[in-house]
């Protein structure tokens, strides 16, 4: 049994680019943009990570967010609907459902991760990091780390304050939230950035993002930064789709995706700019991986004066971008659900938190009771992966480029020229042939190569 959800549509376009802004910024601009950038080579990262935006992910936004649209249904029932108008192969529909996998299997490690920074700040504010040492920094995350309890509560109190918002709908919650945590990311960063700059070591960190030194362009950071561009805008997830929805048809796709997706990147950069000159002031490692955040960050933190604040603030921003982005990641999953069962929304969402959240168990299990549990480990290239690392790679590495790769395809071999230039209001004119060669050409050659480099 199918329900339309076209009776829905965002209040306003200003709300729709909130929204659509607020899903696309989360941990991945917040927690991996900063590491990642750190851990290959600064400005020749980021070199490469903008020119994967522009070509790759605005292509592939501007398609999901066309299907959506076009379909005004989940993106599973949305690809099925164009299938049948176009007159091909109705297992089309399949794309939508490696999004609705993929956002179940991203959320089950994204709200452990996000479950972090939300304890982190009572002990931020508690003053357990107040002149630490690295060794004390370390042994508060070890300890962390190793409490099946402690992870599985703050997984649990992300998810439902998560889907407490989703649970209410779109005009009464996720408008609603999106309004408040929208403008609130874009202050604390700016206030964020203005704190680097008053420390003296903000020019430090900005030349480390904004100098390029080719040389450190290599194999992995070309793969990296394609990665990162992918993971941060969730290109391939369909998750964008399903907000497409409820689109009204005056609204220009290529305006909104430039916005959207541009400013997900100046949240990504001025991440960097917030947090870099926080860790050169300390003379701290700006390489430091994934621990980057919850180790070297808390030992910076540690040192300054009303670090404990500016720590506070940081966290605020970590969990309330992850929050934004989950609102977002799960919505395809229940709006799915509501269609196939009838059941109302909040209940739709109750199922779909609950599944999220025992797959999370695995995860917050890896990291303690099941460390040395490797599920696939009868296989040499997984040997070493515990539930986490599988759901991580698996989501990353294949089921998100898949999803872009099918939807390039779907959209510029399936779709007519007629109907794509429709949904996207263009003549056919230089814009909408740079827009159909890219989606035919470059972007599905272009992920094709990376998923054989990540093997």
């Amino acid at each position: 049994m199918q329900t339309s959800i076209s009776y829905e549509t965002w209040s306003s376009r200003m709300i729709f680019i909130f929204a659509a802004v607020g899903s696309s910024v989360g941990l991945a601009n917040i927690w991996k943009f900063p590491y990642t950038a750190g851990a290959n080579g600064g400005g020749a990262f980021v070199l490469i990570y903008v020119a994967c935006i522009f070509l790759l992910t605005i292509p592939i936004h501007m398609s999901e967010l066309l299907i959506g649209r076009r379909g005004r249904l989940s993106p599973i029932a949305s690809l099925a609907r164009i299938a049948v108008e176009m007159k091909v192969s109705p297992a089309w529909r399949y794309i939508g459902w490696n999004g609705l996998v993929l956002s179940i299997m991203v959320l089950s490690f994204y709200s452990v991760i996000a479950g972090w920074g939300l304890a982190y700040i009572p002990k931020m504010a508690s003053g357990q990091f107040t002149a630490a040492d690295a060794e004390t920094v370390q042994n508060i995350f070890n300890q962390h780390l190793n409490s099946p309890a402690s992870l599985t509560i703050w997984h649990t109190v992300f998810l439902v304050m998560s889907l407490t918002i989703v649970a209410l709908g779109i005009r009464r919650g996720v408008e609603r939230a999106f309004k408040v945590f929208t403008p609130l990311i874009f202050l604390i960063l700016l206030s964020m950035i203005s704190y680097a700059i008053y420390t003296g070591s903000f020019m430090d960190g900005a030349r480390f993002l904004f100098t390029v030194d080719f040389s450190k362009i290599t194999g992995t950071v070309i793969l990296s930064a394609v990665g990162q561009a992918f993971f941060t805008v969730g290109a391939g997830a369909c998750a964008i789709a399903v907000y497409g929805a409820y689109l009204p048809v005056n609204v220009s796709i290529p305006k909104s995706s430039l916005i959207i997706v541009g400013l997900d990147t100046l949240v990504a950069i001025s991440a960097g700019l917030a947090i870099f000159p926080v860790v050169f002031a300390n003379g701290l490692d700006p390489a430091a991986g994934p621990g980057l955040v919850f180790l070297t960050l808390p030992l910076a933190f540690s040192q300054l004066t009303g670090g404990a604040v500016l720590g506070i603030i940081f966290l605020i921003l970590l969990v309330v971008a992850a929050m934004t982005s989950t609102i977002a990641i799960v919505e395809p999953a229940v709006v799915y659900t509501v269609e196939k069962t009838a059941l109302p929304r909040s209940i739709s969402t109750f199922i779909v938190g609950f599944l999220i959240w025992v797959l999370g168990l695995t995860c917050v299990f890896s990291f303690n009771i099941w460390k040395n549990f490797y599920p696939l480990g009868f296989i040499d290239y997984f040997s070493e992966m515990t539930f986490f690392q599988l759901f991580e790679f698996f989501a990353i590495n294949i089921m998100l480029p898949a999803g872009g790769l099918f939807i390039a395809i779907f959209v510029g071999w399936k779709m007519t020229a007629a109907s794509t230039r429709e949904e996207l209001m263009l003549s056919d004119g230089l814009l909408f042939r740079i827009w159909r060669n890219l989606i035919r050409y470059i972007v599905p050659l272009m992920i094709i190569v990376i998923m054989l480099a990540n093997f």
